[in-house]
């Protein structure tokens, strides 16, 4: 039988690393402010045609400030990352009715937080489980105790799991319904976002339920519905990936409110990530022990719950995006301590060590058939 090691890993959480992921955000000031709302932002102009305005509209032109800092410290030898957003982005929006409001949100979190694959904070055996969690639009409502989140704001966040580097809110990966809002189950009905791959809720929360490309460059000048954009229609997951063609490494987007980075699609390497992902949507990307979550083309997009998760052999019934089953990256399998009870699969990890042992027992017996041949 093979077992795999137990290596104890460590995360890449000084102030120096708080500090490289805080300067992703486009911050309007650089320090932390009693109220985001109450600073100075920078003006967003937009023709205000044919779609909600959030600030003043003046003479057919919308204008609104947008407002947001990200700054870290070092309280006590925990780093932590504050994040304080008035919820508008840096470019236009499509919002051709219902509210656009600007918002007050403002928490703060430990940065990047020692987790383990041998501790998991979502822990998801059956697929009813699994569907619970996933397909439940307030199932980010409350941060693991680790993360030592403080909520500061009075804007109520409980169906968003992070803050884009834009500002604007990341939400969970479920409509209204508690389904997939892009690939519903039958029955479901699919939600529109504009080109940007966001929209606003009945109360005016303008927010992502996907990666865009518009998080890290945003668009100049008015933008369209996705429903007026050919390659957004016709397949938008696929559209939400395309979007970061330029941005073919790992690049920051946002962060958790469990603390830990949300990425793009791709590794530091320009290889897309597609496999290795937990229940949450979270991996193990380095030898160090680092995790964080990360932009894929299959629901939940980009956070689904606060992981470390687990990897069984079934997905949520939610959508029709999903996938069949989760694997462990090769530096998740690195750290997982063998020996524990801990269920990874549906099954134990102990049951996972006989699987992996039978598939290398038949990989053995193969090779001497083939090498009998001659």
């Amino acid at each position: 039988m093979i077992n795999l090691p137990n290596v104890q890993s460590t995360a890449s959480n000084s102030l120096s690393d708080c500090q490289t992921a805080a300067s992703s955000f486009r911050t309007t000031i650089n320090y932390t402010a009693s109220n985001i709302v109450g600073t100075t932002g920078i003006n967003v102009t937009c023709s205000a045609g044919g779609v909600v305005c959030p600030g003043q509209t003046i003479n057919g032109v919308c204008v609104w400030q947008r407002k947001l800092s990200a700054v870290c410290r070092n309280a006590s030898g925990v780093i932590k990352i504050r994040i304080q957003s008035n919820g508008l982005p840096p470019r236009c929006a499509s919002v051709p009715m219902g509210s656009f409001a600007e918002l007050n949100v403002d928490f703060e979190v430990n940065f990047n937080p020692d987790v383990s694959i041998n501790s998991l904070n979502s822990n998801l055996n059956t697929v009813s489980s699994l569907s619970q969690t996933l397909c439940t639009v307030t199932s980010a409502s409350t941060a693991p105790s680790a993360s030592g989140f403080v909520n500061y704001g009075t804007t109520a966040i409980p169906t968003a799991t992070g803050v884009s580097v834009d500002g604007v809110l990341i939400f969970t990966p479920d409509s209204a319904n508690n389904i997939d809002p892009f690939f519903p189950p039958a029955g479901g009905t699919a939600e529109t976002v504009d080109s940007c791959l966001a929209h606003c809720q009945p109360t005016g929360i303008y927010h992502y339920h996907i990666g865009s490309g518009c998080q890290v460059n945003p668009p100049t000048g008015n933008i369209t519905s996705c429903a007026a954009t050919s390659s957004c229609i016709s397949n938008i997951a696929t559209y939400s990936i395309s979007s970061f063609s330029s941005y073919q490494t790992k690049t920051v987007i946002g962060i958790a409110k469990d603390g830990h980075v949300i990425y793009g699609p791709y590794l530091s390497s320009g290889t897309r990530v597609t496999t290795g992902f937990d229940v949450c949507n979270g991996m193990f990307y380095d030898s160090i022990g680092n995790y964080a979550y990360f932009a894929t083309s299959t629901y939940p997009y980009l956070v689904g719950c606060f992981g470390p998760g687990n990897y069984p052999l079934f997905g949520p019934n939610c959508t029709t995006n999903g996938v069949s089953s989760y694997n462990m990256s090769s530096y998740a399998r690195s750290f997982w301590n063998s020996s524990t009870t801990t269920s990874m699969n549906g099954l134990t990890t102990t049951s996972m060590s006989v699987r992996i042992s039978l598939d290398t027992g038949l990989i053995l017996l193969f090779i001497s058939a083939f090498i009998s041949l001659y």
